[in-house]
């Protein structure tokens, strides 16, 4: 192997430029590397049993260990040794013209990033050559440590492990003519969602099977051996098919072995060159396989089992990241450099066939480099209640919108935990019908509904986070109390959402029964310090929680959600029938404002009630009469949307894309909120109350969520918290005076 010089560089195509060790050629190559095994014109390989196409697969595989331990060592950081463990099957779908293709492992980044600088996909954010791949390899604006949308061919983010099918099973469901592989790493199976997630998906749409995970079984995780490192392949095909898998497609490195390795889990690349064709040919043949059974309606799983860290600069767990010692020029980098090396002309083959595979640059082919398109809902039917009459339910206004949008939309799912009934929007499933494969008119189940009930938040949050991701509409609904459960995907996609190269629908949720109406259910299901959480996330721009005041309101809030793009919006609301507080349009002033004065009466002083919920009005408005008996008077402001009233400079509003820069100015903050004394009251975390704080020059304090208790009224539970009209009374009167 030899250095090249900067005079061979001139002579090589532009792309190599950075490459720092190329190697000769392997054997035959001037037999199976004549020319590109993926034909002009052509979208994939023609055979996969073709010694041409095998021999090319190989150098690809080669050619992604090779960039993904130099672009890591180039900033001596981030993580080689999963992706390259795997690299023959991720060559080999790409070969076979798949480039949808996901990951639930972020750390499978910086090969990811590999493979898109090789089809040129990198091109779209002006990454040209090795070189730039890696002097902007985990830099700002350029290649982040794990995955995410910012990135030109990229589908889906990835971090946090077990989420990774979520976005394959969303987007296989919205695009049954493609295959959706993921990466899934022997160490996140220990994660229970990854395959329970599977199971009851595919119970719900057992026709979709287009998905198909990848699981790399490599016998390591980050620091240790894998959980499952001690599982033989029976025991490991076992464990798939008990979970409802038609098809096992196992691969073993193992058996292809020739140097005597030690061990379950070997490294192919150091076979005889004979042998690791034949490990490729092998690899190449399976997942073809793989690809055609879950195209053809099979659930599938392929399995590639080899070494972690295969053809890097260490092996197993040790593989896993690299520290501040693995720089290039550490001796143990520049040996496995130089050992992948390939020659110019294997770069320029690797090269043609990536970017010809699946017709053309990942950037300007997968499915999320388009926007989905969405049917027309048309003006909604709000239905306005007068103000002052019958109460009604919150949630089961907004639940006869949402029947309408289901059926005006195909692709719109519901997704829900804990039941629909038991938040007060059984009319969604009336009109959806719940999936299931009993059909059961009582229960409103149908094998085609568009309300998907798992019991766990993950799934739910997960695909409906997913499919929004994807470019459709849905809705997550939970229990307040419970919602923390599915929240990390949701965060993962609305943060996907603030640097998405495109517009898609913001993911929505509608969080019920919160604690207040949970009194004799205990602290088991009061919760509320969720809000603290979408509290935090406002600051990132495009997270809107909103907070209905009554069932005219929930409609408008829903209505613009509707509306909006790469936002996630949280709608929290009672299941309980509350009075009609605002009319239609004071509502929509409210939203666009920020807030709506719901009530005012003059005095000699005034105290201003900032108020987020709804049924924590009702002490308000008791605390207001018993102020305004005293001659003090009283304001009752409605904070409906509180990022508005944030100041532009608080939120990174500008950073996001489909950006949102309403904010609400002074003169109109304090016509809303000034007065002589200011009380914010929310039944949930204080913290949602600081866009206000942070603004009001008045004497000022808070009434918050403290603790749960079991109790049997929403009353009684609101005074253990210190929310009742007497306290809000003895506080208002102290700061006025």
């Amino acid at each position: 192997m030899t250095a090249i010089t900067p005079k061979a560089s001139s002579a090589l195509a532009n792309f190599s430029e950075g490459i720092q060790y190329f190697g000769e050629a392997l054997p035959d190559f001037e037999t199976y590397g004549a020319t590109p095994a993926i034909e002009s014109g052509n979208v994939a390989l023609a055979s996969p049993t073709d010694p041409t196409a095998v021999y090319q697969t190989l150098l690809a595989a080669d050619a992604l260990r090779y960039l993904t331990l130099q672009v890591t060592a180039s900033k001596a950081s981030g993580h080689p040794g999963g992706f390259a463990s795997q690299a023959e099957a991720y060559a080999s779908l790409v070969m076979l013209g798949h480039k949808n293709i996901i990951t639930e492992v972020g750390h499978h980044a910086p090969g990811f990033y590999s493979a898109m600088f090789l089809d040129r996909s990198l091109e779209d954010m002006g990454i040209f050559t090795v070189q730039q791949l890696r002097d902007r390899f985990r830099e700002k604006h350029g290649l982040l440590g794990h995955l995410s949308g910012y990135i030109p061919g990229i589908l889906a983010p990835a971090g946090p492990l077990g989420q990774g099918q979520h976005f394959a099973m969303a987007a296989a469901k919205l695009h049954l003519d493609k295959l959706f592989p993921f990466t899934v790493g022997d160490g996140g199976l220990g994660e229970p969602y990854i395959v329970s997630a599977i199971a009851h998906f595919h119970t719900a749409y057992p026709t979709v099977t287009n998905f198909l995970p990848i699981l790399v079984w490599n016998g390591y995780s980050q620091e240790h051996h894998s959980m499952v490192s001690l599982k033989t392949n029976h025991q490991m095909q076992a464990y798939w098919q008990g979970n409802g898998f038609d098809e096992v497609v196992l691969v073993d490195a193992k058996d292809f072995d020739d140097k005597n390795q030690p061990g379950d889990y070997v490294d192919s690349t150091a076979f005889s060159f004979e042998k690791r064709l034949e490990f490729t040919q092998a690899v190449l043949s399976g997942v073809d396989k793989a690809a055609r059974s879950a195209l053809g309606g099979k659930l599938t799983v392929f399995i590639i089992k080899q070494l972690k860290g295969a053809g890097v600069h260490a092996r197993g767990a040790k593989s896993h990241n690299l520290y501040a010692k693995d720089t290039l020029n550490a001796p143990h980098i520049v040996s496995a450099l130089q050992t992948r090396a390939l020659s110019a002309e294997a770069w320029q083959l690797v090269r043609t066939n990536a970017e010809r595979a699946g017709g053309g640059p990942a950037a300007k082919t997968v499915v999320t480099e388009f926007e989905f398109s969405l049917p027309d809902l048309g003006e909604l039917p709000l239905e306005e209640y007068a103000v002052g009459g019958e109460h009604k339910v919150s949630t089961t206004a907004m639940g006869r919108l949402v029947g309408i949008v289901g059926q005006k939309d195909k692709n719109f799912l519901v997704t829900n935990a804990d039941g629909n009934e038991a938040s007060g929007i059984a009319n969604i499933n009336q009109a959806l019908k719940i999936i299931h494969p009993t059909t059961d008119d009582v229960y409103n189940q149908a094998p085609n509904g568009q309300v998907y009930e798992p019991l766990s938040e993950d799934a739910c949050a997960g695909l409906a986070a997913g499919l929004s991701l994807m470019g459709a509409r849905t809705l997550w609904c939970s229990y307040e109390s419970f919602a923390i459960n599915g929240l990390p995907i949701w965060q993962t996609v609305i943060q996907a959402m603030a640097e998405l190269r495109r517009p898609t629908p913001s993911t929505i949720t509608l969080f019920t029964a919160g604690a207040l109406e949970q009194g004799r259910n205990g602290w088991t299901h009061q919760r509320p310090e969720i809000e603290a959480y979408f509290a935090s996330l406002m600051r990132n721009g495009n997270v809107f929680p909103l907070f209905p005041p009554d069932a005219n309101s929930i409609q408008v809030c829903y209505d613009w959600a509707l509306q909006t793009k790469n936002k996630g919006i949280v709608i929290t609301a009672s299941k309980s029938p509350l009075p009609i507080r605002t009319t239609l349009e004071q509502s929509r002033q409210g939203l666009e404002d920020g807030a709506v004065v719901l009530h005012e009466v003059a005095g000699d002083q005034q105290v201003v009630f900032a108020v987020i919920g709804d049924m924590t009005l009702m002490p308000v408005f008791e605390a207001a009469a018993f102020l305004e008996n005293e001659g003090i008077g009283a304001k009752i402001v409605s904070v409906i949307n509180p990022r508005r009233l944030y100041r532009p400079h608080d939120t990174a509003w500008d950073t996001c894309t489909q950006p949102d820069g309403d904010f609400l100015d002074d003169a109109k903050f304090a016509q809303l909120f000034d007065g002589d004394a200011l009380i914010g009251v929310t039944g949930g975390a204080a913290a949602m109350l600081e866009p206000i704080l942070l603004r009001s020059k008045a004497n000022r304090d808070t009434f918050s969520w403290k603790r749960g208790e079991t109790t049997a009224s929403a009353g009684e539970l609101m005074a253990f918290n210190g929310l009742t009209a007497e306290a809000l009374t003895k506080r208002a009167i102290a700061l006025v005076h």
